[in-house]
C-alpha cells in the first residue's frame, strides 16, 4: 500500500512539475488561444474524432492534476466545437477529471488526516453523511471556492465515488453551459472592436449574473426542502414573534418595534429574564452589598481605627429584591406596550414554521408570523453525580431566596458564577468552601489571573480547593457532605447548603424545538448561522439559547442581527460581528477581558508581545488602596496592533471599554497613548500600558545618536 502511494505520489508530482517547468501553462490562455484559432480549427476539421478525444484527454488531465487552465479550455472548446459538442465534452471530461482528484486524495491523504485530525472531522463527516449530496451540489452550483479544492476537500471524506460524480456532473452543467457560451462568442471576435459585440457582453453578462442567480436557485431549492410538508399561511398576524422576554427577545421585539413591524413578545415568567430576575442584577446588588463590608473589615487601612456594621443577612437578601423591582420598569410589559410590541403572558410552542400556539389563563390561541425569534435563554446545569438527588442543592436560580445565612456553604465550580459568589458569601459571613476539578479557578483565564484571585479569596476566608472532583454526595444523619477526590485520595467535605454552579443549559425543549426538528449544536443548542438563522431561514435564534457566549450584552448583539435581518433580509442579510467581544467576572478584583489571552494565542499558534502594566504603581490605585492588579496587552509582534487586553482590578470591567472600541476600530497603542486622560483616575492605567509597549520598542540607534546630539551642543 505505502509502495503504491509513493508511485502515485511521485507521477502526480513528476506531471504538476513537467507542466509548468516546460511552461505549458503558457499555452493555456486566451491569447494563446486566439493565436492558434485558426490551426486548431483547421485540425478539428481534417481529424474530428482525434481532435475530440485529445481535446477530453487534456480537459481529464488538466482537472485531474488540479492545474490551472480549466476555464480556459472550456472557452476553446465552445470556441473549437460549438456549443453542442462543447457542453457535452466538458461536461464529462470535467466530472471524470474531479472524480481521479477526488480518489487520489482519498487514496494519498485520507489516512493521514484522519490519523491527525480525525476528533475534529467527526462533526464535519456527520453532517456530510446525512446532507452531503446537498452540499456536494450547492458547492458545484455556485462558484465560490475553486473546483479544484472541493474536488481534494471531498475526497478526503467519506462520501461514495458515484455520488460524488453525477453530483458534480449535475451541479457544474449550469457553469459549464455559461462558459462555453462565451467560448462560441470568443470565437467570433477578428478584431478588437469585437469584444463590443452584443453577443459576447451578453456572455459576460451571464458570466456576472452567474452566482447571483445560482444563489438565488440554491436558496429556492433549501427553502423547499426545509419547508416540504409545511402549509405556508396565505396572511400573516404579525411581523415577527419573539419568544421569550430576556436581553436578547426584549432587544429584538424593541427593534421591530421602532420600524414600525408588528411584533407579538411571548413570555412564560418574568418580564426581564435570567438578568434581571436572577443572574447580573440581583448578582451585582449582592456584591456591592459584600464589599461595602469588606471596606469595613478593611477600615485600619484607610486611617480610620474602628468601624463596624450591624446588619442581617435577610436584610442584605431584602435589598436585593428592591434593586430588582427598581429596575424592572426598563423591562416591564407596560414599557414594551408602550413602544408598540404586543406582549402575551403565557407558554409558547412552535407548531409550524409560521405559527405559535400561546396557551394563558385565557386559554390557547393560535399566532402567525412571517419569522420567529427564539430567545428562550438557559438554566443552571446540574450534574449528574451520584447521590445529587437527596440534596436540596441551591443553583442561581434559586440562591436569591435564602433568608436565612448558611454556615457552611459549598460552592462547586470555579467558573464566573462560582467564583462570584463564593466570594460575595464569604464577605457576608458565611464559612465557604470552593471545590472546582480544574487545577485553578476561573481557568479560562491566564494562570497570573487566577493566582490573583485566588489570593484574594484566600484573604476573604474563602477554602479554595482546586483539582477537587467531585465523586459522591452524602446524606447521614442529618449531616451533608461531599465526597470529592484530590490527588488519588478521598476527601470529605460537610456542608449546610450546597451552591452548583458548573454551567448553565441551553433551553431546548417544551417549545417546538424537537417536534420542528430545528437542528441543534453539538453542545446541545439552538444551531444557528451566522446570520443568526436556525435550519429554517424565517427561524431565528438568539442569546445563551444559541451562544457561542452567554453574556447579556451578546444576546442583546446577536439580537440586533435576527431582528434586522428577519424583517429585511429579503433585501439585505447581515453577518453576526463577533470580531470584539468583551467580558468581565466581577469578583474583587474584577476581571475584564477582550479579545486573545495567552493562553489562548499558545494553543491557536498566533505570535503575539505582551505589555503589562502594573496598577500597583498607578497613583489614583494607591490613594484607594486598591494598588493591586495589572493591564495585560497582546499586540502582533513589532507592531501596536492588538489582540486581545486583559485587565485585573478595580473596575477593570469599565476600564476595559477603551480597549474594546480600540479593538472595534482599529486603533492602536500609539493613539492611546496619544490620548489624554485625566489625572488621577484609574483610567491611566490603559495609557500608561500602551506607553509598556512604547518603551519597549523605543528606537534606541536613534536615542543614542540623540544622545551624542546633545553633548555636541552642550559643547558647542
Amino acid at each position: 500500500m505505502k509502495r503504491g502511494k509513493l508511485v502515485l505520489g511521485a507521477t502526480l508530482a513528476l506531471g504538476i512539475v513537467l507542466f509548468f517547468g516546460l511552461s505549458l501553462q503558457q499555452h493555456l490562455t486566451l491569447d494563446s488561444l486566439k493565436s492558434h484559432q485558426a490551426a486548431i480549427e483547421q485540425y478539428r476539421q481534417n481529424q474530428p474524432l482525434l481532435a475530440y478525444a485529445l481535446y477530453g484527454l487534456l480537459y481529464i488531465t488538466i482537472t485531474g492534476l488540479s492545474l490551472p487552465g480549466a476555464a480556459v479550455l472550456t472557452l476553446a472548446g465552445g470556441a473549437i466545437f460549438g456549443l453542442f459538442w462543447s457542453i457535452l465534452l466538458v461536461s464529462f471530461a470535467s466530472s471524470i477529471g474531479a472524480t481521479l482528484a477526488f480518489l487520489a486524495a482519498r487514496y494519498l491523504l485520507r489516512d493521514w488526516v484522519r490519523a491527525r485530525f480525525g476528533q475534529r472531522l467527526q462533526a464535519i463527516e456527520t453532517g456530510l453523511q446525512r446532507d452531503g449530496a446537498y452540499y456536494l451540489f450547492t458547492l458545484r452550483l455556485v462558484p465560490v471556492f475553486p473546483f479544484f479544492l472541493i474536488n481534494l476537500a471531498m475526497g478526503l471524506t467519506p462520501m461514495k465515488t458515484w455520488t460524488f460524480y453525477w453530483i458534480s456532473q449535475l451541479g457544474m452543467l449550469a457553469g459549464t453551459l455559461v462558459y462555453v457560451n462565451a467560448g462560441t462568442q470568443l470565437g467570433n471576435i477578428d478584431t478588437l472592436s469585437g469584444i463590443l459585440s452584443p453577443g459576447l457582453l451578453a456572455s459576460f453578462a451571464l458570466l456576472g449574473l452567474f452566482p447571483l442567480l445560482t444563489k438565488k436557485l440554491v436558496d429556492f431549492l433549501q427553502s423547499r426542502k426545509v419547508y416540504a410538508g409545511w402549509r405556508k399561511p396565505k396572511r400573516f398576524d404579525n411581523n415577527l414573534i419573539v419568544i421569550g422576554a430576556g436581553a436578547g427577545g426584549l432587544v429584538s421585539a424593541y427593534i421591530a418595534a421602532a420600524v414600525k413591524a408588528k411584533v407579538t413578545l411571548i413570555e412564560q415568567q418574568k418580564m426581564g429574564g435570567d438578568c434581571l430576575n436572577t443572574g447580573c442584577v440581583p448578582s451585582k446588588a449582592l456584591i456591592r452589598s459584600a464589599k461595602f463590608l469588606s471596606h469595613v473589615h478593611r477600615a485600619a487601612e484607610f486611617g480610620i481605627a474602628r468601624a463596624s456594621a450591624d446588619f442581617t443577612f435577610a436584610e442584605v437578601m431584602e435589598r436585593v429584591q428592591q434593586v430588582i423591582k427598581s429596575v424592572e420598569p426598563h423591562d416591564s410589559i407596560e414599557r414594551y406596550t408602550e413602544l408598540g410590541v404586543d406582549v402575551v403572558r403565557g407558554r409558547a410552542k412552535i407548531v409550524s414554521p409560521w405559527e405559535v400556539e400561546v396557551s394563558t389563563s385565557d386559554g390557547a390561541k393560535t399566532l402567525t408570523s412571517r419569522s420567529i425569534v427564539i430567545a428562550a435563554g438557559a438554566q443552571p446545569f446540574l450534574p449528574p453525580i451520584p447521590g445529587i438527588e437527596r440534596i436540596d442543592c441551591l443553583t442561581s436560580d434559586t440562591i436569591w431566596q435564602l433568608r436565612e445565612q448558611p454556615k457552611r456553604l459549598l460552592v462547586l465550580g470555579g467558573g464566573p458564577i462560582g467564583c462570584e459568589l463564593s466570594q460575595t458569601f464569604a464577605r457576608l459571613g458565611c464559612k465557604v468552601t470552593q471545590v472546582d476539578m480544574a487545577p485553578r479557578i476561573l481557568a479560562r483565564e491566564d494562570a497570573d489571573v487566577s493566582e490573583l484571585v485566588t489570593k484574594r479569596f484566600q484573604g476573604d476566608g474563602v477554602d479554595v480547593r482546586i483539582s477537587h472532583t467531585a465523586k459522591q454526595f452524602l446524606l447521614e444523619d442529618g449531616e451533608q457532605s461531599l465526597l470529592a477526590e484530590h490527588a488519588g485520595q478521598t476527601v470529605k467535605i460537610a456542608f449546610d447548603q450546597v451552591l452548583v454552579a458548573v454551567g448553565r443549559a441551553a433551553n431546548v425543549s417544551g417549545y417546538g424545538v424537537e417536534e420542528l426538528g430545528i437542528a441543534l449544536t453539538p453542545h446541545n443548542t439552538v444551531a444557528a448561522n451566522p446570520f443568526q438563522q436556525t435550519n429554517y431561514p424565517n427561524i431565528y435564534a438568539v442569546g445563551d439559547v444559541a451562544g457561542p457566549y452567554q453574556f447579556t450584552h451578546t444576546a442583546a448583539h446577536q439580537a440586533w442581527y435576527a431582528a434586522v435581518n428577519a424583517l429585511f433580509g429579503h433585501f439585505k442579510m447581515f453577518r453576526t460581528d463577533y470580531s470584539v467581544i468583551p467580558w468581565a467576572t466581577f469578583t474583587d478584583p474584577e476581571v475584564a477581558r477582550v479579545g486573545l489571552n495567552e493562553q489562548e494565542a499558545q494553543i491557536q499558534n498566533i505570535a503575539y508581545e505582551v505589555s503589562t502594566y502594573g496598577i500597583d504603581d498607578l497613583d489614583r490605585a494607591i490613594a484607594d488602596n486598591e494598588a493591586h492588579g495589572f493591564v495585560k496587552v497582546l499586540t502582533v509582534p513589532g507592531k501596536d496592533k492588538i489582540l486581545g487586553v486583559t485587565i485585573v482590578g478595580e473596575h477593570a470591567g469599565d476600564l476595559l471599554a477603551e480597549f474594546v472600541l480600540a479593538m472595534k476600530h482599529g486603533i492602536g497603542l500609539n493613539k492611546i497613548l496619544g490620548t489624554i486622560h485625566i489625572y488621577p483616575t484609574m483610567a491611566e492605567a490603559n495609557k500608561y500600558a500602551a506607553g509598556v509597549w512604547k518603551r519597549n520598542h523605543a528606537p534606541q540607534r536613534l536615542l543614542d545618536w540623540l544622545g551624542h546630539y546633545h553633548v555636541w551642543r552642550r559643547n558647542a
